[in-house]
């Protein structure tokens, strides 16, 4: 196997971080003040909705963002200015020190926080149930949408393609995508050409409908469709093998890669715990062998809103 990438293995950024942008007039002084006096610079907004498309395809590391680093200048000519801006930052504080003060001393969890857990207590978090077809059409889940940006005039599919992306293709109107190149991890192939792609569902819109969507509104259907706010979610992958997989569950169908099982099983129940969806007898007798043979992989799942 050639030597991949880290984005290739799932590990890329996640989707929307792109470090600081200065989106208001009266907020930009200090800030960028501040941050010149870091030797960073901030990116405006509009360079920011630009940058968007690239982004992921970018190899910097997720606390760096857009921000384009120099020197420490020598010399600091707007001390007085940046004194200013510290006193305002010290008394934005004091006020916010102040107003906690007067919360209750026992604050709720967050309503959807993050958990992480050995692939297989997840396995074992999973409801069981019996699954239903009946009344399912692919039509009943919207897709694909305006996606996470609509300003940016790419759809789901075709932001999940510039996230993915290794290398990043060409954009031209109407968001068509040429060139690039991504790592279908399914079945180790390198893809050079968008149109060779599926976006797959990692639990299949069937399934999903099996599983509990049937009860679901239509826009929360629609939401699981397009949904760019887990990174497993939504998978760019040969449309070959995502023809193979159909609407198929672990009980029926594996990516042809062994060295991929552990990560698919661990994405599958990630993806149906984050929509809390059940699991049939069969799906769950296999993910928990499936878990045997991974004893080191974890689940990380937010739950989605």
């Amino acid at each position: 196997m050639p030597d991949l990438p880290e984005k290739a293995f799932g590990l890329r950024q996640p989707r929307g971080r792109l470090g600081r942008v200065a989106r208001s007039p009266e907020g930009r002084g200090c800030l960028a003040h501040q941050s010149r006096q870091a030797g960073v610079h901030l990116i405006p907004l509009e360079s920011y909705l630009l940058a968007r498309r690239h982004v992921a395809a970018e190899r910097v590391p997720a606390h760096a963002g857009l921000a384009a680093h120099s020197p420490k200048p020598q010399q600091r000519p707007h001390q007085g200015r940046y004194h200013q801006c510290m006193i305002k930052s010290v008394q934005r504080g004091l006020i916010a020190a102040a107003a906690l003060a007067l919360l209750p001393l026992t604050m709720p969890a967050p309503a959807h926080a993050a958990d992480s857990l050995p692939l297989a207590d997840a396995v074992d978090r999973l409801q069981p149930a019996t699954e239903s077809r009946d009344g399912y059409t692919r039509g009943a889940f919207k897709h694909w949408n305006a996606g996470d940006d609509p300003a940016d005039g790419c759809n789901t599919r075709n932001e999940v393609l510039l996230d993915e992306a290794v290398e990043p293709p060409t954009i031209g109107p109407g968001c068509l995508l040429s060139g690039g190149r991504w790592w279908s991890y399914y079945d180790a192939t390198w893809v050079t050409s968008p149109g060779a792609l599926d976006i797959d569902h990692m639990v299949p819109l069937a399934e999903a409908w099996d599983s509990g969507a049937s009860a679901w509104s239509p826009a929360r259907r629609e939401a699981y469709a397009n949904d760019q706010g887990a990174l497993a979610s939504l998978i760019a992958v040969t449309g070959r093998s995502n023809r193979s997989k159909a609407d198929k569950d672990p009980a029926q169908w594996l990516p042809p890669v062994a060295e991929a099982h552990c990560r698919y099983v661990a994405e599958w129940v990630g993806t149906k715990l984050r929509w809390n969806l059940t699991a049939d007898d069969a799906e769950l007798a296999a993910l928990s062998e499936a878990a045997e043979s991974c004893p080191e992989r974890t689940v990380t799942y937010e739950p989605a809103p």
